[in-house]
């Protein structure tokens, strides 16, 4: 027996091809039957159809694929807004597995590329040896050596100084991935392409 349904569909986070190609099938479902299909989240909904049997579970369907589509699409989003980071370190550097594990719980997207030498690649972005760690970060056209905080990268990114980057020299216990039974105290150095460093943050 023929049922009679109101439906309700907000489309404005229709964001795909597919999920528009969706709402279309579902508003043909209806409309030449009267409902009418509101923008927001309070459509006006006009003379509810009869329904039989096939086209409720088509219409069913189309709402899951919406619902479903427009999920993946938040989290497709959302990790995209993560900062990309490409970190170079010792595959059996286990201060540095602790730093890149850092960098994820604060929304980093970290690629790590194990490496036997890192001396080149320290070279090759101009970290000299006063600055070097045991490993080495390279994000949005900045240096990141060493254990440094990812508060400190983040503040960096936002305020896109004239540097090559920022460097914590050494391995100082305290740091990031090097929490330990003390905290020592250090400072991130932020140093251009002269090898000049100045103070960027204390902690």
């Amino acid at each position: 027996m023929p049922v009679r349904v109101s439906v309700a569909v907000s489309v404005s986070s229709i964001k795909s091809q597919s999920q528009v190609s969706a709402y279309g099938a579902l508003k043909a479902l209806f409309t030449p039957v009267g409902v009418m299909f509101g923008v927001g989240s309070s459509p006006a909904i006009r003379n509810p159809p009869t329904m039989t049997p096939r086209r409720l579970s088509l219409a069913v369907a189309a709402l899951a694929f919406v619902s479903a589509t427009g999920l993946g699409w938040a989290h497709s989003a959302e990790h995209s807004d993560a900062i990309a980071i490409t970190v170079y370190k010792s595959p059996t550097c286990g201060c540095c597995a602790n730093w890149v594990d850092h960098l994820r719980k604060h929304g980093f997207r970290v690629t790590v590329k194990d490496t036997i030498d890192l001396d080149p690649i320290k070279e090759k972005l101009g970290v000299t040896q006063p600055l070097a760690s045991c490993h080495t970060g390279v994000v949005r056209g900045y240096v990141v050596e060493g254990h440094v905080p990812a508060a400190d990268i983040k503040r960096m990114l936002k305020q896109r100084p004239k540097i090559v980057g920022i460097a914590v020299p050494g391995m100082p216990m305290g740091s990031p991935g090097m929490e330990g039974p003390r905290s020592d105290s250090y400072e991130v150095l932020a140093f251009d392409k002269q090898g000049k460093t100045k103070v960027f943050a204390r902690h």
